[in-house]
């Protein structure tokens, strides 16, 4: 696939990035550039390779989910301009 300064517009005008004129050849080539490395990352035979999501193995460290604070129901709905059955109250904004 190649990118001609017409397409590097359009792409430009969707982005919103004001690019000049004369700037454009510049971007098209670069647009070009990127997508022949991803060509090149597309001929990569990765059969039989694992996914990743580190480069490093590591697991996360993990906490036993637990509540450590809460049960403050009343006091946080005592702030609210209008509070119904347990919960904060709001207009309704969509018709």
């Amino acid at each position: 696939m190649s990118i001609d300064t017409q397409t590097a517009a359009k792409v430009a005008k969707l982005a919103r990035i004001k690019v000049e004129d004369d700037a454009l050849p510049a971007l098209a080539n670069e647009f070009n550039t990127i997508l022949g490395f991803i060509e090149q990352l597309n001929e990569v035979n990765v059969e039989g390779v694992e996914p990743m999501t580190s480069v490093t193995p590591q697991r996360l460290k993990r906490r036993e989910d637990v509540v450590t604070d809460g049960d403050m129901q009343d006091k946080i709905l005592k702030n609210a301009p209008d509070a119904r059955e347990g919960f904060f109250a709001v207009p309704k904004v969509v018709e």
